[in-house]
């Protein structure tokens, strides 16, 4: 099958160069967290290059620390005219959470947004578990 030459060789490789297609990834390298022990509290890093502190969201709720964040993409392109020769629009949403403990409360954790890298500090503190009485249960006999 023949193809009109400003398609080259390859008529999906250049289509999908004239398209520029957003990438929808549904890998694992998004939002990627390291947790380490600082003695005295957690310290939780998370890579969340190309955006900005507004558009991360941290969430105290139940004991459980929600992260979500949230990007936008906007490719206009025109022509001299101001006619769109292509107009697209990506957005996307990523969320992870952590058990962080019922007595830490939301004035006890610290944030800090830098160079797309989110560290936020979380203080130890000691779930008490409701310790289980043994009931027993009288046998007849």
């Amino acid at each position: 099958m023949l193809f009109p030459s400003v398609f080259r060789n390859n008529f999906f490789n250049d289509f999908d160069d004239m398209m520029d297609w957003p990438t929808v990834s549904t890998d694992t390298s998004l939002m990627k967290s390291d947790v380490k022990d600082a003695g005295d509290h957690y310290e939780l890093t998370m890579d969340l290059p190309g955006l900005s502190k507004d558009n991360v969201k941290l969430q105290l709720k139940d004991g459980v620390l929600n992260f979500e964040a949230s990007t936008s993409k906007n490719n206009d392109v025109k022509d001299e005219n101001g006619k769109y020769l292509r107009r697209e629009r990506f957005q996307g949403t990523c969320s992870r959470s952590f058990y962080v403990g019922k007595d830490v409360k939301e004035e006890d954790i610290t944030a800090k947004f830098d160079n797309g890298v989110l560290t936020v500090c979380v203080p130890k503190k000691e779930d008490k578990p409701e310790i289980e009485e043994n009931h027993l249960i009288p046998i007849e006999g």
